[in-house]
């Protein structure tokens, strides 16, 4: 089996998060979790000014980009392709090109760290900080490459996954 690379997709713009979830969506349907392991729409944090009031947002650093780690074979990149609001992949044709070590650090995705952690799937943590601080949820997926957990809370009588960083959980 070859290795997963990280690729560029070229989506209708203000379409990233839809064909991000269509594309996960997919690969659930599919059971192409081996194949296609992550899609991301890198974020970056900038300071806007509206009416005097200075204010932290995420904004796209590609609009209209998605990245997708996953292996390229005829299965994935018929997937991904035929994915409603992808335009293609980035490359020369139809051919996809991987993005290399030094553009993927360069977004972020590739930190060289690995960090330990002393919890798993399975196990019940608390939120430690932010919007979700002293609310506990069970752990349904760890992501290294993020350094996240996907938890289960409970919003309005009905589990919700939420994706919190390491750094903000401990185990209970």
């Amino acid at each position: 089996m070859s290795e997963a690379n990280w690729y560029v997709v070229h989506t209708y713009s203000g379409y990233e998060n839809k064909v991000k979830a269509n594309i996960e969506k997919t690969i659930e349907n599919r059971k192409l979790q081996d194949q296609i392991l992550e899609v991301s729409i890198p974020l970056q944090n900038v300071v806007e000014v509206k009416n005097g009031v200075k204010k932290q947002v995420q904004k796209k650093m590609f609009p209209a980009y998605v990245l997708i780690n996953m292996i390229m074979n005829d299965d994935t990149w018929y997937v991904v392709r035929n994915t409603r609001g992808v335009t293609g992949f980035v490359g020369p044709g139809s051919k996809p090109v991987p993005l290399t070590e030094e553009e993927m650090k360069s977004m972020g995705l590739m930190d060289g760290q690995n960090v330990q952690v002393d919890f798993e799937e399975g196990e019940t943590v608390v939120i430690t900080s932010g919007v979700w601080k002293d609310t506990s949820g069970i752990i349904q997926q760890i992501n290294h490459h993020k350094q996240s957990v996907t938890i289960n809370v409970d919003l309005f009588g009905r589990e919700t996954p939420v994706e919190i960083s390491f750094t903000d959980i401990k185990k209970l």
